[in-house]
This record gives structure tokens, C-alpha cells and sequence, in this order.
């Protein structure tokens, strides 16, 4: 027998948790439009060599490919070097901005100078399923293409933040570092130049399994003991970004990133507000593309971020052949929902249609009676089949219907509707040309 469970990793949304998400996606979409972001789509799958590259060694591997089709395909396996490379030609988008860059590289001449772009849509990582991580899930983005200011790192803070607040995470915390910091802090720590990466990639998990096991990793990683020491010495000194900058002294990136920041700041002191925007220097983000002011938003009920970002101006050049300055941020949709039902941070969801048209022998009659009332923009369901009035009853109470509308013979020869309230089981004829403002009253 065919197993009825979705594939490992994904999940099926029954309609009270589609609401949920459609509650979501509606706030967000309105957010992003108020900041005058344009929405875009691209396909669910990519070539793999657009894939391929982007992410790190760590995020490649979680890359779903797809094989080959058809004759490639046989062609292939019958290679002396068959392998998932060889096999597979396409894969499943890892995320939306590679995708984005892609676009931005395509079509150059026909989008704005400064690109300003959302998109919600899923993605997918052949990670392993755990509590709170799918295989299978939705990114919330919004970035802009082609403005080096500063400004456009504000602008995507200002968005994120507000983004946050309507859906009511007002305890929310944006962290804020910059990657010239995160490389300052490398080179003062005298970690070599060729393990600057894999350094980072370690400390961007500090937050989830601390100090201890972090230090082990550097080790494992070829970071000396010394080396180590000293970072997690720059790391836990006080004083905030100012703090921080004495370390960073004979570091030209980290005095560069420190800069960045205070500028930064100084733009989200106004846009933001500084009691959301912190700065937090252990603040890593494992995706190699970052090139400055990278973002993430924390709850404090939550293992890991809700929302994550930087700026990454180098990434449209790897299919353009020239840097494009880019920003950018997304929301992790299945997170949000996670943290809002714990929360209790939805509104209360519908109960169901206005009102459910009983079939009382002439469907025409059902029909053209609920066709009224939804053009008035109410929300009416049909019974669609003959059956004993107390089924029809008991199906418009688990519906979640508010009224029962019975228009039989008399009622179409007296030009009424006969309402039952479904809550006070009041019933009242009224007359056909007044039933939705009865309804609404």
C-alpha cells in the first residue's frame, strides 16, 4: 500500500495553517510594497552550474540535483565516471537572492538602476529533517541592486524591522556586524589568511553550540590553540562597536567595517530605532557571498534567527563579469509561523462562510442566491446535493457557517429567504432583496 505521508522533510498545510501562512505572506507582501519593493519570480529550478559555488563548500552539499532526462541520462550512466555531478544537470533553488543575481545579470537593461525586489517562494536543502528545519520551506525576500550607499543597508533594516513589528515581534532583536569586522578580528586573532573561511564558518555557530565546542572546531580546523584564544578574547571584550575598534586598529578591513557601522547606526537610529538594532560581533552567517553589513533577527523564544540578510556585492558579478552592489534580507516564513503560534501572536481566524445555501430541490435557485450575496462581498458556501435538512444543518455547523439560507417554493413565490442564525438559532424570513445587509447586521 502506497504510504499517504508527505516525503521527509516537507509537510502538508491543512486550511486552518494555510490561513496562518497566508496571514503572514499578506502582511509581508504589504510591508515590502509600502517600501516600494517590486515583486519578481524565477523558477524553481536552476542550472547547477548557477547553483554550484555560491554557497560554500557546506551549502553546495545540500543542494537537491536533478538528473538528467532521457538520453543524457542513459548517456551518462553509461559513462566510466558516473557521479551525481556527472548525472545531474539542474538543481533546486537553494535560495532566492542566487536566483536574483542571475536575473540582474539577464536582464541588466530592462530593470531600474536601483533594483528593489521581493519575492516569497520556496526553497529547498537536502538537510536532515529535524523539529523546526524542512527540506522544503519559504523565504520571505526583499534586496537592493545596484546602490553602494549605505542608505540601502538602512532602507533593509528599516523594511525588516517594520516587517517584524506588524507581525507583532516586539521583542525581536536585529543583530548587526559586518564581515570587514568579522576578517579584522581574524587577522588580529593571527589566524592564517587561508583558514580566514573556515574560521568564520565555525564562529558562525556560536550561538547555538558556545564557546567550547567552537574552540574544538577551530582546532580541527588547523586554527592554533594561541589563535583561538585570542579570538575569543576580541570577541568577548566590552564596549560595543567602540570597544571593539581598538582591536581592529592595524586592521585596514576592520577599520573600514567599524566605519560602515557607525555610519549604519547613525541611519537606524531614525529609521529603526536603537533598541531593535544591536551590534553583535560574534555575528558571523555562514553564506561565503557576504561582503559587508550582514543582519539577523533573533526572538528570544526562539533557537536560531527569524531573519537573516547582508550585503553582497560581488555575488551578480560571478554571472555579470563586473560587481553590482547589493543588499538584501529574508524572513524565514515556517520560523515565523513556529514562533507566532507559541506566541499567540495570530489574530483570530475566520470561523467559516457567512452563510451556507441550503439545497432545498432546485440547485439553480442556491446558486443564483449565493451568487447575489458574494457579489454584495459576502463569503457563502452551496450545499451541493439533495439530502436531509439535519445533515445539511450539521454540515454548516462544522463548516463553521454563521447562517443557514433556505429558499424553497415559498420562499421563491413570497420573494423571501428564510435566515437561521446558527449561533442564537433565531430564524427569520426576510425579504430576498434585503438578506445581505441582515447577514451583515
Amino acid at each position: 500500500m502506497v504510504s499517504t505521508k508527505p516525503a521527509k522533510g516537507t509537510r502538508d498545510l491543512l486550511p486552518a495553517a494555510a490561513r496562518r501562512r497566508q496571514y503572514i505572506v499578506d502582511t509581508i507582501r504589504s510591508v515590502y510594497e509600502q517600501h516600494a519593493f517590486e515583486p519578481l519570480s524565477t523558477p524553481s529550478f536552476e542550472r547547477l552550474d548557477t547553483l554550484m559555488g555560491k554557497y560554500g563548500d557546506e551549502g553546495d552539499q545540500l543542494i537537491f540535483r536533478i538528473l538528467k532526462r532521457g538520453a543524457n541520462l542513459v548517456r551518462a550512466l553509461a559513462g566510466p565516471e558516473a557521479s551525481q555531478d556527472t548525472l545531474a544537470d539542474l538543481g533546486l533553488r537553494y535560495d532566492l537572492t542566487v536566483p536574483l543575481a542571475r536575473v540582474v545579470a539577464a536582464y541588466q537593461n530592462d530593470i531600474p538602476k536601483y533594483f528593489r525586489r521581493y519575492q516569497i517562494a520556496p526553497v529547498w536543502r537536502a538537510d536532515r529533517p529535524q523539529k523546526g528545519r524542512f527540506r522544503e520551506f519559504t523565504q520571505c525576500d526583499a534586496d537592493i541592486v545596484g546602490c553602494e550607499s549605505i542608505v540601502a543597508d538602512a532602507e533593509i533594516l528599516s523594511c525588516m524591522a517594520t516587517a517584524l513589528k506588524r507581525l507583532g515581534f516586539d521583542d525581536a532583536v536585529i543583530r548587526v556586524n559586518h564581515r570587514d569586522i568579522l576578517f579584522g578580528i581574524i587577522e588580529a586573532a593571527g589566524i592564517a589568511p587561508e583558514l580566514e573561511g573556515t574560521a568564520l564558518v565555525a564562529v558562525d555557530k556560536l550561538d547555538k553550540i558556545g564557546w567550547d565546542a567552537v574552540t574544538t572546531e577551530l582546532l580541527e580546523r588547523g586554527v592554533t590553540a594561541q589563535s583561538a584564544a585570542r579570538l575569543r578574547e576580541i570577541l568577548e571584550v566590552g564596549g560595543g562597536l567602540e570597544g571593539l575598534a581598538e582591536s581592529l586598529e592595524d586592521s585596514a578591513r576592520g577599520r573600514k567595517g567599524v566605519a560602515d557601522l557607525n555610519e549604519l547606526f547613525a541611519l537606524a537610529d531614525s529609521a529603526v530605532g536603537t533598541d531593535l538594532v544591536q551590534f553583535d560581533p560574534s555575528l558571523a552567517r555562514g553564506l561565503s557571498y557576504y561582503t559587508g553589513p550582514i543582519f539577523e533577527a533573533v526572538h528570544p523564544k526562539l533557537n536560531g534567527s527569524i531573519a537573516g540578510g547582508g550585503r553582497y556585492d560581488t555575488l551578480v558579478g560571478m554571472f555579470l563579469g563586473r560587481d553590482v552592489p547589493a543588499v538584501g534580507f529574508s524572513l524565514g516564513l515556517d520560523r515565523l509561523e513556529a514562533v507566532m503560534e507559541e506566541l499567540e501572536l495570530f489574530p483570530a481566524a475566520p470561523s467559516g462562510p457567512d452563510a451556507l445555501v441550503a439545497f432545498m430541490g432546485d440547485a439553480t435557485v442556491s446558486v443564483a442566491l449565493a451568487t447575489e450575496l458574494r457579489a454584495a462581498g459576502l463569503c457563502v458556501d452551496v450545499f451541493p446535493e439533495a439530502a436531509k435538512f439535519k445533515k445539511q444543518f450539521s454540515y454548516a455547523q462544522e463548516v463553521g457557517a454563521r447562517f443557514l439560507l433556505m429558499v424553497g417554493d415559498s420562499e421563491v413565490a413570497a420573494g423571501t429567504v428564510t435566515v437561521k442564525d446558527l449561533r442564537s438559532r433565531e430564524q427569520a424570513q426576510v425579504p430576498r432583496a434585503d438578506v445581505a445587509q441582515h447577514l451583515r447586521q
